[in-house]
């Protein structure tokens, strides 16, 4: 016997039916919610000053809230051997290299 399933989406907003789910995000959080055509294109347009300004967030699968810009891996790795410290060529930076690096600065 064959079984079919059927999944329908309703509207978030008004209960109506939903075309599509649009995930997005703010403050560290994502969000989905289950949209109309109309409703989704409000929500695009509401929203496309932001987007436009803003910059892409590659998701690693955690969120990171960012106080500061991270010092160049290079300049780091060299500063490093003219201080001294074993660093490997490529890869992961000791932690203990960049807090040093950071008090030097």
């Amino acid at each position: 016997m064959a079984q079919r399933v059927v999944v329908s989406l309703s509207d978030d907003l008004d209960g109506g039916e939903a075309a599509e789910t649009i995930v997005f995000g703010i403050d560290g959080k994502s969000f989905e919610i289950d949209l109309s055509a109309v409703n989704a294109d409000k929500l695009r347009s509401a929203l496309s000053p932001y987007v436009g300004a803003g910059r892409k967030h590659a998701r690693s699968g955690k969120v990171y809230k960012r106080t500061a810009v991270a010092p160049d891996p290079a300049a780091v790795r060299a500063w490093a051997r003219s201080n001294g410290f074993d660093v490997p060529p490529r890869g992961r930076i000791p932690k203990k290299v960049y807090e040093a690096f950071n008090e030097a600065s």
